[in-house]
C-alpha cells in the first residue's frame, strides 16, 4: 500500500506524482489506466493520439474530492506512460490513411491504384496489431487483479480490451456515450475503423450481450438497419428522441431509468467524448452539434451504479490534444468521475 501520510490532498498536483497528482505506483494502485495513443483511421480531424498525454497534464488541475465517491482516490489510480512505438506507428500509418482518404474524396477508384491498395492493407494490419497489443496489456492487468480503464486515442482502441474483459468476466453489456453509432462495416475500407468499433465488438466478442447507446445523432441507413435487425441486442437512445422527451415534460431521471433497464448486471462504459455538446470538446475528431452536458452524464453513471449493476471497465476516447487545453481539461474531469465510480 502507498504511504499517504505525507500526501496533502488539498495541495496543488505535483508533476513528480502520477495522474491527478496522486502518489501511487502501478503496484499500489487498484485502478490502472492504459493510454492507447492511436488515431490512424480518423476521418475528419486528428489530435486524439496525443489525448492521453494532454489529459494527464490537465489532470493535475483536478481537485480530488468527489461528493459521490468520497476518498475514492485513496484506493489508488495510476496511469502508464504512453507507448512511444505505438504513437510513432500511429503517426506513420495516419499519413498513409490520409493519402488514401483524400484519393477517395476526389472520386478515385482504388482498384486502379496499387500503391493505395497497399496502404489500406498496411493500415488494416497495423490496427490488428494495435488490437493485439491492447488485448495483451489488459489481459495482463486483469490477471493481476487490477481494475482497468483505457484512455484513447480514437474509438477504435478498446476492442482488444473488450475481448480480454469478456474472457475474464463473462457476459456483459456496454453503455456507449457517443454522437455516432459506430456500427459501420469496414468504414472507408478500414476493417478496424473508429466508425466500426461497435460493429466489430458485437461480431467478435461473444460475451457482449447488450449494447445501449446514448446521445447518437450522426448515423447512416446501414447503422439504422443494423439496430433494427439486432433483435434487441442494440438499443439506441438517439439524441433527438431524448431532447423531444424532455421538451414534452419527461424528466432526465425517467429517461435514465429506461436506459439502465436495458443493461445487464455487468456493465462497461464506453465514453466517446463527442457524445457531449461540442462546446465541451470542440477539437474532438468528429464533433456534432447537440449532445449531452457533463452533469447529465454523471447523473446517468451515478444511477447506473445505484441500480446495483457492477461497473467492470471503461474507456474514454476521442479527447483531442486541441490548441487551448480545454478538451483535455474536460476530459480529465470525465476521467476522474469514471475512476471514482470504478472503485465505489
Amino acid at each position: 500500500m502507498a504511504d499517504l501520510s505525507q500526501f496533502d490532498p488539498n495541495s496543488p498536483g505535483l508533476l513528480s506524482n502520477n495522474i491527478f497528482g496522486l502518489p501511487f505506483s502501478e503496484e499500489d494502485a487498484r485502478l490502472v489506466l492504459l493510454p492507447v495513443p492511436w488515431e490512424v483511421t480518423v476521418s475528419y480531424s486528428n489530435g486524439t493520439a496525443r489525448g492521453p498525454e494532454q489529459i494527464f497534464k490537465a489532470s493535475l488541475q483536478v481537485d480530488i474530492y468527489d461528493a459521490d465517491v468520497k476518498d475514492g482516490w485513496k484506493q489508488g489510480f495510476f496511469m502508464r506512460e504512453s507507448n512511444r512505438q505505438l504513437l510513432l506507428k500511429s503517426d506513420y500509418l495516419r499519413k498513409e490513411a490520409e493519402l488514401y482518404l483524400k484519393f477517395l474524396s476526389e472520386g478515385g477508384d482504388i482498384s486502379e491504384n496499387e500503391f493505395l491498395r497497399r496502404s489500406v492493407d498496411d493500415v488494416n494490419r497495423g490496427t490488428e496489431k494495435m488490437n493485439e497489443w491492447v488485448y495483451a496489456q489488459t489481459k495482463e492487468l486483469l490477471e493481476k487483479g487490477k481494475l482497468v480503464g483505457l484512455v484513447g486515442g480514437d474509438h477504435s482502441t478498446p476492442l482488444g480490451y473488450y475481448r480480454s474483459l469478456g474472457e475474464q468476466k463473462g457476459d456483459f453489456g456496454i453503455l456507449q456515450i457517443d454522437a455516432h453509432a459506430d456500427l459501420r462495416n469496414s468504414y472507408e475500407g478500414f476493417k478496424y475503423s473508429h466508425a466500426s468499433i461497435m460493429y466489430n465488438a458485437l461480431a467478435e466478442v461473444p460475451q457482449l450481450k447488450k449494447l445501449v447507446q446514448v446521445g447518437v445523432r450522426d448515423y447512416c441507413d446501414e447503422e439504422v438497419n443494423y439496430i433494427k435487425n439486432s433483435e434487441g441486442r442494440v438499443v439506441t437512445f438517439f439524441d433527438q428522441d431524448i431532447k423531444e422527451r424532455q421538451y414534452e415534460g419527461e424528466t432526465w431521471k425517467s429517461i435514465c431509468d429506461s436506459i439502465i433497464d436495458h443493461l445487464p448486471q455487468q456493465v462497461y462504459i464506453s465514453f466517446d467524448i463527442d457524445g457531449l455538446d461540442p462546446k465541451l470538446c470542440p477539437h474532438t475528431g468528429t464533433p456534432v452539434a447537440g449532445g449531452l452536458e457533463g452533469p447529465q452524464v454523471f447523473y446517468l453513471f451515478k444511477k447506473l451504479v445505484e441500480s446495483g449493476r457492477r461497473l467492470i471497465g471503461f474507456d474514454l476516447n476521442e479527447v483531442s490534444a486541441g490548441h487551448d487545453e480545454w478538451d483535455a481539461n474536460v476530459g480529465a474531469r470525465m476521467l476522474f468521475k469514471l475512476c471514482n465510480l470504478m472503485v465505489k
